[in-house]
């Protein structure tokens, strides 16, 4: 039977195209959200470490003698990528995970306002922050008493 109008069957390519177009819009609005997690999820990751990384650097400051603290971390610097892990060795971290990590420390006496001034100081202010690509993502302040 051979007609005017045959029964063929299938897409035609502007139905094909339109049907990619409205699959790719709704797969972006799907992969948004997972992606935006991921990026929050990494950057919880660093807060962690910077936290850990400050906590461990002010209990190395702690640990000092309270006469050589100011001495020793007055204004202690480690490069982006040179973190030292173990301070009685110097080793640094080895794990490429650190490899954008920074941090820093001042510390310096504290006279409280009871204290005349004269005399010894009796404190000492310890600040460390910690530093990821440039950019600040922890700081501990702690007051060390003699």
């Amino acid at each position: 039977m051979s007609g005017r109008f045959n029964n063929k069957r299938g897409f035609s390519l502007a139905e094909a195209m339109l049907a990619t177009v409205i699959l790719s819009i709704a797969a972006a609005g799907v992969l948004v959200p997972f992606t935006t997690g991921a990026k929050l999820r990494a950057e919880g990751i660093h807060r962690t470490l910077a936290a850990r990384l400050a906590s461990d650097l002010v209990e190395q400051i702690i640990s000092t003698d309270f006469d050589q603290i100011t001495t020793q971390y007055g204004a202690y610097t480690e490069a982006k990528g040179h973190l030292i892990m173990d301070f009685q060795t110097g080793t640094e971290f080895s794990d490429p995970i650190y490899a954008n990590f920074s941090r820093d420390a001042t510390c310096a006496y504290v006279y409280v306002p009871q204290e005349t001034g004269d005399g010894d100081a009796k404190f000492v202010l310890a600040t460390v922050r910690v530093y990821y690509k440039g950019g600040e993502v922890a700081a501990i302040n702690r007051l060390i008493s003699k």
